[in-house]
């Protein structure tokens, strides 16, 4: 199993920057993927999610407006479109698979992309 992030890098204020996650070794479109960061000395936090089906997505009230989570299920890959970025944005964010088997939780991590929104 793996999940690979990729497109992160240093935007400035006001910038925008697409995130990719390439999944491979499972079954891609029955799992939940959500988009996490962690910024320095905080908690991660969730950034993102959507469903299986691509139907329904959810955001953190901090990125509602300016984040758009989307996936390809042909692709098996997620993208996080980050728009009008902020210095608070700025952590390391990682990909996650979810599902339910058996009655458990059935998580995958990618290994993170740094964002640095910085003048």
């Amino acid at each position: 199993v793996q999940l690979v992030e990729s497109g992160g890098g240093l935007v400035q204020p006001g910038g925008s920057l697409r995130l990719s996650c390439a999944a491979s070794g499972f079954t891609f479109s029955s799992y939940h993927m959500s988009w996490y960061r962690q910024a320095p000395g905080k908690e991660r936090e969730l950034v993102a999610f959507i469903i299986s089906f691509g139907s329904i997505t959810n955001y953190a009230d901090a990125v509602k407006g300016r984040f758009t989570i989307s996936r390809d299920n042909v692709k098996n890959t997620v993208y996080l479109q980050m728009n009008s970025l902020k210095p608070e944005d700025t952590a390391v964010y990682y990909c996650n698979a979810r599902t339910m088997a058996s009655g458990r939780t059935i998580d995958y991590w990618g290994q993170g992309t740094q964002v640095t929104v910085s003048s």
